[in-house]
């Protein structure tokens, strides 16, 4: 695909068919989207792609204990984990023993184990150039060495014809996940990656348009506009 065309037209897809992904595909995506940029070059991901039956299901499990504090959260009108207090995370908004309990369906999160290909994606933590640790806020830069590859796995399925969605609600299971899958310390859960051939194919997305979210030379500053400032 032309490559606006794919950036423009790769939603999150969280429903596919039943057709399988070709080894032989799966392979040219990762052969192709490694080349994404990563701090010093370091490379600090890992993919673990899951196939075994037993370990799928685990996954799935694992998972619908996540997405039910996640729901919880959303239910309450609260963005699930956010630094709420001046980028700081104070601690649970909810409670999370409570929330584990209560059922919160998901067609995506409840068939987990029957997606076509699924993907862990692993980060190295000693790999990564993470400089804003230290700042009296929550920190984000680690994962600047590793999602620009996840994303360009995303663009690689929609070069093929397929369509895929990198979920973070399993780190909320980061330790029986590690233990599951034999993950040693100073590895952390980056991202679990479901990818195929879309039920829907999605071409049109809806997002803010530019002036809303940039501007020039201070947070306050004017407008970035089309045909520049104010319009001229």
């Amino acid at each position: 695909m032309e490559l606006y065309d794919a950036m423009r037209t790769t939603p999150a897809t969280r429903a596919f068919t039943d057709e399988p992904v070709d080894d032989t595909v799966l392979y040219r995506m990762l052969e192709n989207a490694r080349f994404a940029p990563n701090g010093g070059n370091r490379q600090g991901w890992r993919v673990i792609i899951l196939r075994d039956q037993a370990i799928r299901t685990r996954i799935r499990e694992l998972y619908q204990l996540g997405w039910r504090e996640y729901a919880e959260h959303v239910r309450r009108g609260l963005v699930p984990f956010a630094p709420r207090e001046h980028g700081r995370w104070p601690g649970p908004a909810i409670d999370l023993a409570a929330a584990r309990e209560i059922p919160a369906p998901n067609d995506f999160g409840d068939n987990l184990e029957h997606v076509p290909a699924l993907l862990l994606i692993v980060a190295e933590l000693g790999a990564l150039a993470t400089v804003d640790n230290g700042l009296d806020r929550q920190s984000i830069i680690g994962g600047g060495s590793i999602y620009p590859f996840c994303h360009n796995l995303l663009l690689a399925a929609r070069n093929e014809g397929l369509g895929g969605v990198l979920t973070s609600v399993l780190m909320r299971e980061e330790p029986a996940v590690r233990e599951l899958l034999g993950i040693p310390d100073g590895f952390a859960v980056a991202g679990l990656m479901a990818l195929g051939h879309p039920q829907k194919v999605i071409t049109k997305l809806r997002r803010d348009p530019v002036e809303q979210f940039t501007v020039l030379d201070r947070f306050d500053g004017p407008t970035f506009e089309k045909w520049g400032v104010g319009g001229g």
